[in-house]
């Protein structure tokens, strides 16, 4: 399976806009980002590691990713008893270190089926509903920001993992 996403076919972000519009906005661009970095590659070149000692890889960021949606969103926001699909109580990293559990194929479409459940569950709430996590309340507009933050972030290693792999071929 290969992942398709040029760059220009990321979401457009508004200049002016309300809040709402503005956040989940830059959440979908930062969505499409990662996946404009993980375009193009064979199943191979999205499990190749970093650099020495960390494990991260592309395939690792998309499985972490969907751990932290499926964490703020389904859990925290909803409400809803969540598992762990890559990780463990035993090993938190396991989403980074153990890449052969899943195929390419699977863990892409799982991605794409919780950025959409967060999308709903965004949706159907005001920015100022409150969820909790650990018994500390979280507004949707904090979970907004910080999903925006955590794929900037990711965003960035991306990058230079892409680096490695190709030169960052892809442009931009």
């Amino acid at each position: 399976m290969t992942i398709e996403m040029k760059s220009d076919q990321r979401t457009d972000l508004p200049t002016v806009a309300d809040e709402r519009t503005l956040l989940t906005s830059f959440l979908d661009f930062h969505r499409d980002t990662l996946a404009w970095k993980c375009s193009g590659l064979t199943d191979e070149q999205l499990a190749v590691r970093s650099t020495e000692p960390s494990s991260m890889s592309l395939l690792g960021l998309l499985r972490h990713l969907t751990e932290v949606e499926r964490g703020w969103f389904v859990s925290t926001i909803a409400g809803e008893q969540v598992t762990p699909v890559y990780s463990s109580a035993e090993n938190w990293d396991e989403e980074f270190d153990q890449l052969d559990t899943h195929s390419v194929a699977e863990v892409y479409e799982a991605w794409l089926a919780t950025c959409a459940r967060s999308r709903e569950i965004t949706a159907a709430r005001s920015l100022d509903f409150e969820g909790s996590k650990r018994g500390t309340a979280f507004s949707l507009r904090w979970v907004l920001i910080h999903l925006i933050e955590e794929y900037a972030r990711h965003n960035g290693h991306a990058d230079l993992i892409r680096e490695r792999i190709d030169g960052g071929a892809i442009g931009e």
